[in-house]
């Protein structure tokens, strides 16, 4: 089956691979449990044994993704342009997870894993929108920046997976965002 065939080490994170592998290539519904089972060369048994079915697996994929989201944004600094440059570089360096988790139509969204890691990326992403706020907003402003700050950094690493920014704007995307953020919400803000 090649290299990335399961090796009697850890079978949920092999099929996790598998479909993680499977939605990148295909997009986050055009496989199957078999296919899974077929890419980590196990029984077709096995990804229904581990997450009931496809959207067990897609439940799990968003999971892992808010973990690993959340794990990201907390490193940083809590100046937006810091939240906002990683919310983008984990976008881009996770396609599959970030396309899964933004997808709440495909997953459980209840699942305790998926509202914590949810839970504690809208945290740091909050904090870090407070940051551009004045000191004297009031709760509508704080709520509709933080919303601004969200669309922003959400709809730029879209755009950039989407391969829909135009050429001129250059092939590094932290450098892109941070000239996005520091023109959307003040240089004054954004400090080094």
């Amino acid at each position: 089956m090649g290299s990335s065939g399961y090796h009697h080490g850890n079978l949920r994170r092999a099929l996790l691979d598998a479909a993680l592998h499977a939605i990148t290539e295909h997009g986050p519904t055009a496989w199957s449990l078999r296919e899974l089972a077929r890419r980590a060369n196990v029984s077709h048994a096995a990804p229904a044994h581990h997450f009931g079915d496809k959207t067990g697996v897609l439940t799990a994929v968003a999971a892992e993704g808010y973990a690993m989201f959340a794990d990201t944004l907390e490193r940083q600094s809590h100046d937006f342009r810091q939240v906002g440059v990683a919310y983008v570089r984990f976008a881009l360096e996770n396609p599959a997870h970030f396309t899964v988790m933004f997808r709440p139509d495909l997953y459980r969204v209840n699942d305790p894993a998926v509202v914590a890691g949810r839970d504690r990326a809208r945290a740091v992403l909050s904090e870090g929108a407070r940051t551009l706020t004045p000191d004297t907003a009031s709760g509508e402003s704080d709520r509709a920046i933080a919303l601004t700050a969200w669309s922003c950094a959400h709809g730029f690493a879209h755009l950039w997976l989407s391969g829909a920014f135009p050429e001129s704007i250059g092939n590094d995307p932290e450098q892109a965002a941070h000239a996005v953020f520091g023109a959307m919400f003040g240089a004054a803000n954004l400090g080094g």
